[in-house]
Order: structure tokens, then sequence, then C-alpha cells
């Protein structure tokens, strides 16, 4: 390896969603530094097979803030109950004839 082209190859410690510790090898931060996991393979859907939505720091919340207004309604939200049909409605358009 030529010198001073590389970064340093150091030892950090990986902090999983649980909890758990591990020492690994690599070139970021400094020696001794910590990284912390939001996401890992205890929790991705991608290993679980668990879809679920993850919101990490509030995003989901603040796109759905930042869109609300945007695109057409299409029907009921969560939360919300559609409007019955009307039973007359027929009997009215058959009246109309």
């Amino acid at each position: 390896m030529k010198p001073q082209i590389h970064p340093d190859y150091h030892e950090i410690t990986v902090v999983m969603t649980d909890g758990t510790q591990f020492k690994t090898r690599s070139t970021m931060g400094k020696a001794g530094d910590t990284l912390r996991l939001d996401i890992d393979p205890k929790t991705h859907p991608a290993w679980t097979g668990q879809q679920r939505m993850l919101d990490t720091g509030g995003q989901v919340a603040k796109f759905n803030k930042r869109f609300a207004g945007i695109g057409i309604k299409a029907g009921p939200t969560t939360g919300e109950k559609a409007a019955a049909p009307k039973a007359d409605a027929p009997a009215k358009a058959a009246a109309k004839k």
C-alpha cells in the first residue's frame, strides 16, 4: 500500500438497537468511537419479514404535515366513516323519468 493515501483502520464499538454491543474494525471516526445503529438486522423488514412503518426522528409525520393539502381525497381516511348511500335515491331517480 502507498503511504499517506489510505484512511486509518481502527477498532470501534457498534451498539445495536436492543443495546447489544460488539467491536469491529472500521475507517469511521477515531479509534474507540461508538456507532449507534437506528436500524439493524434485528429490526429491519428486509431481515425480519415484518412490514412496519419506521419513523426515524418524526420524518413520516413531517412528510404528512408538509404534503397534507396536495392531491385529491380519494375516500374516507382512517377513523372516518363512509357516508351511507341514501335508501330513497333509486326511487327519486325513477320518479324523474
